[in-house]
């Protein structure tokens, strides 16, 4: 009993130091400040520092055709392997297609009301155009690769992916190493967004140069009218849903998840609590198989905050560069984000890649406007990663609720505060107070 008491203390989570990422995100804020005060206070040196901006997008354009061919081909095989499991991974793949379509077009009627952006009219990106630099700049930029197009890209991984699951066993070993290859073009993505401050610092203060106080209000309404859509998604899609079809209140829900809502706002990643959805899940009450298939296939396709955000940058990005994208630019684009969003989550600067990767692919002059997002995508993580963390724990509810493998008496107990979660072994039934009884298991009624 004393090991396993010992064993059980030493998995316990320990308090822990500031993790590297916070000091980005503290860079990236004082960069932000740092450019707007530049571009106040000295416009022509603000619109001089827009090189460091511009080069920043040159990196993150080099990133784009790796990180959406590593993705593609990843994400047709997960695809193929939770649809093997059966009945819960077609349910659940069924149902993150359909709410992640649904996140999208959410960002489009917003963004389409508010029209984030609009009257600053940037200048359109021109590759092909010299900007007014010394040499010393026209070669530092030049190191940089051209980018790779976008849509061949997007293709050729598509039919990578399909045969390689024709491949079946023989096409094991590709996917694992087109696996370490993602490992390698993510951890490059990571490299390259510790240079964020640079590009955030260079790209505000020429915008705020050029345009005044009028680009700080467009984005600060850009973060506001992000974080209410997130908030209204949660409380009324997400939350009706779940009482519509488990009887579960979403407050309730949020409440047993406070901990986890903590630590991915501490981390702007919801990969951070990923173990400890799928400890919290199963206490629940969710069937163990459910929550093993939902949860991880969830990760991938069911990023609804990162839809929401993927569609109003565009329409920001658009409206600011003075050409607004008409209802079937808006459709493609949403097509394709829903392709190319799916995979990347948790990463670091993937969803930054993935904006960049849509605009390139469907109107590569907007490119330039990428900098302002720059200077508020911190901003709006954290937002993002809650919405995507609280969607992927009401689809596995809904999920053992459709299966019948959820126990509706547990889910009371739990979120009651009768049966709490045992923080020191993070594992399921293992709650301090009315402890669960065997052959107690029932199905929730939808």
């Amino acid at each position: 009993m004393a090991s396993q008491r010992g064993e059980s203390l030493d998995t316990a989570p320990r308090r822990k130091g500031l993790d590297k990422s916070h000091y980005l995100y503290i860079a990236v804020i004082a960069a932000v400040i740092l450019g707007a005060l530049v571009g106040l206070l000295f416009p022509e040196v603000g619109k001089s520092l827009k090189p460091l901006g511009d080069g920043f997008i040159k990196l993150i354009k080099m990133m784009i055709a790796p990180v959406i061919f590593c993705t593609i081909v990843l994400g047709i095989g997960s695809i193929a392997k939770a649809a093997t499991v059966g009945k819960v991974g077609g349910l659940a793949l069924g149902y993150f297609v359909v709410m992640s379509t649904f996140a999208l077009a959410i960002g489009l009627v917003v963004g389409n009301l508010i029209h984030p952006g609009e009257g600053l009219k940037l200048t359109p990106y021109d590759p092909n155009k010299k900007a007014a630099t010394d040499s010393t700049v026209d070669f530092l930029l030049g190191i940089i690769p051209g980018d790779i197009p976008v849509l061949p890209t997007l293709l050729a991984a598509i039919l990578v992916g399909f045969a390689l699951q024709k491949m079946g066993p023989q096409g094991a070993p590709i996917l694992k190493a087109i696996g370490h290859g993602q490992a390698l073009v993510f951890r490059i993505l990571i490299m390259i967004m510790w240079l964020a401050p640079i590009g955030a610092f260079g790209a505000i203060a020429a915008v705020v140069g050029a345009t005044g106080v009028q680009a700080i209000v467009s984005m600060f309404t850009l973060m506001i009218a992000f974080y209410i859509t997130c908030a209204l998604f949660i409380v009324v899609i997400l939350g009706g849903l779940l009482q519509v079809v488990s009887g579960v209140n979403i407050f309730k829900l949020m409440k047993y998840l406070a901990r986890e809502y903590l630590l991915i706002f501490s981390t702007s990643s919801s990969e951070a609590a990923l173990p400890r959805l799928i400890a919290k899940m199963e206490h629940l009450g969710v069937s163990k198989p459910v929550v093993g298939v939902t949860v991880p296939t969830g990760y991938s396709f069911n990023l609804d905050g990162t839809a929401i955000y993927l569609t109003m940058a565009s329409l920001f990005v658009a409206n600011a560069m003075g050409t607004p994208l008409d209802l079937g630019a808006q459709i493609s684009l949403l097509v394709f984000m829903i392709i190319a969003s799916k995979g990347a989550a948790g990463v670091t600067g993937a969803g930054l890649a993935t904006l960049a990767a849509g605009l390139q692919a469907h109107k590569p002059e907007l490119l330039g406007g990428v900098g302002m997002i720059v200077g508020i995508d911190r901003f709006m993580s954290e937002a993002r990663a809650l919405t995507n963390f609280t969607g992927n724990a009401v689809a596995t509810i809904l999920i053992g609720t459709w299966v019948k493998e959820i126990d509706g008496g547990q889910v009371g107990r739990v979120l009651s505060g009768a049966e709490p979660f045992d923080e020191r072994t993070m594992i399921a039934g293992h709650g301090e107070a009315a402890p669960k009884e065997e052959g107690a298991r029932t199905v929730a009624n939808a």
